[in-house]
């Protein structure tokens, strides 16, 4: 526990840049067009590319941790960076499943959110990066890749 609030602070804010964009860059730079298709599958072959997607995107998240943590020799345990990597992992891995994203979404009355920029049935429409489900993904991993950077400060 970090007793100092600035050290505590300047902790979560470099704990949470450098988790923030090794996410952007192993969501779509070190992910596969195969994990990326494959991950929201159902049964095994979507869990185990599910499994592949996020063990690169904790080692990315790793590296740039352990980079920070090293060059601005920050007071973070090997026990907090597990525990924040641990809950990146976990919750990075049940929203990538999707089915459990689109529960959720629904459950919340998000179902017109859902369509949005998504491929209409019946049509060669290609959807995009900018749909309703690709928006709550990201802003699913962003909360908890805050969390995460705030678990390593506390």
């Amino acid at each position: 526990m970090l007793n100092d609030p600035t050290t505590a602070a300047a902790t979560f804010a470099a704990a949470y840049i450098a988790l923030h964009v090794s996410h952007s860059v192993a969501d779509y730079w070190v992910q596969t067009d195969h994990q990326a298709n494959a991950k929201g599958q159902p049964g095994w072959p979507g869990r185990r590319a599910c499994a592949a997607h996020v063990t690169t995107y904790l080692a990315t998240q790793a590296v740039a941790l352990a980079a920070v943590v090293a060059v601005l020799h920050l007071p973070v345990t090997p026990v907090q960076a597990t525990a924040a990597l641990a809950l990146s992992g976990v919750t990075h891995y049940v929203v990538d499943r999707r089915a459990p994203l689109l529960w959720l979404a629904r459950k919340l009355g998000m179902r017109e959110f859902l369509d949005l920029g998504v491929a209409r049935p019946g049509t060669d429409d290609r959807p995009c990066l900018g749909t309703g489900p690709g928006a709550l993904d990201q802003s699913w991993h962003h909360f908890w890749v805050g969390a995460a950077a705030l678990l390593i400060a506390a």
